[in-house]
């Protein structure tokens, strides 16, 4: 696994790349070692059709909008520059790489999005932890508390930040702790351990006073008739007769 990560999405002019539909948003966070680092890659383009009226509905973005921006092929470059390497973290994975896929054949480009890069489908590994029910972008918001009351519509760079803190919530924050020989942390990128002097430290130690001591034994006498005996007594017991 790449330590830079890519969370990408796209928004299209309709949804099947094979009946001639474009990419004409490609949104792009980058993380390095789990951390957003505030990079990102976000292009609008012009289709060589014309965008569908659901498509609009879904997105907002129209075709006057997109008539003056250049097309995939001005781009394309640039954009496997910027994720070259890297494992792209994208929800519902395959409808994004078939259209890049697309795009890159149709542009003349000779690489696929598999030999430029690795990818992670965070709607299978939503799948594999929570079969059985709704796992959309919006629905993992909900369950994981992630505000994204400000996504009234679809948009790339706004779906791939909302992602990005979907995915580290999926994926269960902080996965790995690498330390090194000394106990410091390495160059992974982790923080690393700070360990704190003791030399001097007073701790103070706060006694049980004889009220609570009585309550506890009358604790562990109603826990001896309602069980086989206390465990602390038999403890006791063990030890004393060591």
């Amino acid at each position: 696994m790449s330590a830079r990560q890519i969370i990408l999405d796209t928004e299209t002019t309709g949804i099947d790349p094979e009946a001639g539909h474009n990419i004409i948003e490609i949104g792009c966070v980058e993380m390095v070692r789990r951390k957003l680092t505030g990079n990102t890659w976000h292009k609008y383009l012009k289709p060589d059709r014309e965008v569908e009226a659901e498509a609009i509905e879904v997105h907002g973005i129209t075709n006057e909008f997109l008539a003056d921006k250049p097309k995939f092929a001005e781009l394309g470059a640039e954009f496997i520059e910027f994720v070259r390497g890297a494992e792209l973290i994208i929800h519902n994975a395959a409808f994004d790489i078939g259209f890049l896929d697309t795009e890159l054949a149709r542009n003349g480009f000779a690489e696929r999005m598999e030999q430029i890069c690795t990818v992670t489908d965070t709607l299978a590994l939503a799948r594999k932890k929570y079969p059985g029910q709704r796992n959309s972008l919006d629905a993992l918001c909900r369950r994981y508390g992630i505000d994204n009351s400000h996504r009234e519509l679809h948009g790339a760079l706004l779906d791939s930040e909302i992602l990005a803190d979907v995915y580290l919530a999926l994926t269960g924050g902080q996965t790995t702790l690498q330390l090194g020989q000394s106990g410091q942390g390495d160059d992974s990128g982790d923080e690393p351990i700070r360990r704190v002097n003791a030399a001097g430290l007073t701790l103070r130690v706060l006694r049980a006073s004889a009220e609570e001591l009585a309550e506890h034994d009358a604790f562990l006498d109603l826990l001896d008739k309602k069980s086989d005996g206390a465990v602390w007594r038999r403890m006791e017991t063990e030890g004393q007769e060591a």
